[in-house]
């Protein structure tokens, strides 16, 4: 079912476009939790593989951020063309996306896989834990360009109003994940090498359906082979980057926490923390994922508006749009709080992991409530085209994040490390709000009188 995204109702819209972006990013967090859930119960090497594979984590979503980088980036501007009535400029832009994104798939297989180990080495893996993620990580990089264009092109699938469809491109991954799992890593005896398996061939099963839709006559804006306009692809990039450096510093945070658990925890502890990152970082996973498929799938609400001049219904949809993430980040606290401590069963029951893990997730989720704030004001900014002002936004969070994480665990307890997270996102969404307050009014009246230009001229 296609959604009107210049005329039904905005509250109608977020609820018809949220709910699946939202449910399809909680569903594709489902790839690396269940990967984790399992290795975790690998029987006696259970806490070093999750350990390992943890390292990895921030690896292999930095490598996705590659999608986010295209895909996030061609999809306002696919989204503005059509709201200006230019199909034509719309399916251009999807076209080069699709080649940027091969291009980069390729790129990046061949770049990285020669350098794995020593990779994973200084991104927190041990003597003890290195085998485990580099068995992991080599076969899971092998699928980068089935990830990439699964992930980065459902982008312009949700933009077109198919936010449905969309969806269900990520659940066929996720259920092939789930089902493959546990037939590769215990019926065949293939450990971590079969989770990882399991996830490549799921991405693929996506990678196949998404270009099916893509290539399809149904679509308004189909995908066509057009040749690349360096243009466009600039462009696209230039949109797309706020996003990718997200995505991409987020994991840095995790990286540079690995590894300063690892140097502050010593022989001890080390591994132990690493563990317990790698845990709450998968619940905090269950937060940013569908909370970023809430502001960022509803992106397109924005930008066709912004290209058809609907500033009235730009507003009202910033101001919806806050509130619903807002609402998910209430949820998330109070589950973390209640029930956190039925999440960490599902990768481990050691009893000094489960207690050293629940402190952590209550320190990490302190102040997620007003993350969803920040999510929406950076979000809304890049689907305004405006990476002047959501690119800065972001960077400040990230800032604060990096200077508490190295100036904790120098004054206390390691242990306390993991409140960087919510010194950052305490701050930062109170600095975007005031931004976004400040320049929505310029920006939506710069656009306007764009519009009156172009009367003049005609």
């Amino acid at each position: 079912m296609k959604n009107d995204l210049g005329k039904d109702g905005i509250r109608k819209l977020v609820w018809a476009i949220a709910i699946p972006s939202m449910i399809a990013q909680f569903v594709s967090v489902l790839y690396s939790i269940v990967d984790r859930m399992y290795i975790g119960h690998l029987a006696g090497i259970g806490v070093n593989a999750l350990a390992g594979v943890g390292v990895c984590g921030p690896v292999v979503t930095m490598i996705g951020a590659f999608a986010s980088l295209v895909g996030v980036g061609g999809a306002p501007l696919a989204s503005i063309a059509m709201g200006e009535g230019n199909n034509d400029n719309a399916g251009k832009i999807i076209g080069n996306a699709f080649d940027l994104m091969m291009i980069i798939a390729i790129a990046v297989v061949v770049l990285v896989y020669p350098f794995a180990e020593k990779m994973l080495y200084v991104f927190g893996a041990s003597e003890t834990t290195i085998l485990y993620a580099l068995s992991y990580f080599k076969i899971y990089l092998l699928g980068t360009p089935f990830l990439l264009l699964a992930t980065g092109m459902n982008n312009f699938i949700n933009c077109q109003g198919y936010a449905r469809i969309g969806m269900i491109s990520v659940l066929i991954g996720a259920v092939t994940n789930i089902i493959l799992d546990p037939i590769l890593m215990f019926v065949f005896h293939m450990g971590v090498e079969g989770a990882a398996m399991a996830s490549v061939i799921s991405q693929l099963f996506s990678c196949i359906f998404v270009m099916t839709v893509l290539l399809s006559k149904h679509l308004p804006v189909r995908l066509k082979f057009m040749g690349i306009d360096i243009k466009t692809c600039l462009n696209i990039l230039k949109i797309g980057f706020t996003q990718f450096i997200i995505i991409a510093f987020d994991n840095v945070m995790i990286i540079s926490m690995n590894a300063v658990l690892q140097k502050y925890g010593g022989e001890q502890l080390g591994d132990v923390l690493v563990t317990v990152n790698t845990i709450v970082q998968s619940f905090m996973l269950v937060v940013t994922m569908p909370l970023g498929g809430i502001s960022s799938g509803t992106q397109c609400i924005l930008s066709y508006n912004y290209g058809a001049y609907q500033m009235d219904r730009i507003k009202e949809g910033i101001r919806y749009i806050a509130k619903v993430c807002i609402g998910y980040c209430v949820l998330m606290f109070a589950i973390a709080w209640l029930f956190g401590k039925y999440f960490i069963f599902l990768f481990n029951k050691d009893a000094q992991l489960v207690e050293l893990a629940q402190n952590a997730l209550k320190l990490v989720t302190l102040f997620i409530i007003p993350l969803g704030l920040q999510y929406e004001m950076v979000d809304s900014m890049t689907a305004l085209g405006q990476v002047n002002i959501s690119l800065p936004l972001s960077f400040f969070r990230k800032g604060v994040y990096f200077v508490a994480l190295f100036l904790i665990p120098v004054f206390f307890s390691v242990q306390y490390t993991f409140a960087a997270e919510c010194i950052s996102d305490l701050i930062a969404p109170i600095v975007s709000f005031i931004t976004v307050k400040k320049n929505l009014p310029l920006i939506l009246e710069w656009r306007m009188s764009m519009k009156e230009e172009q009367k003049v001229t005609e």
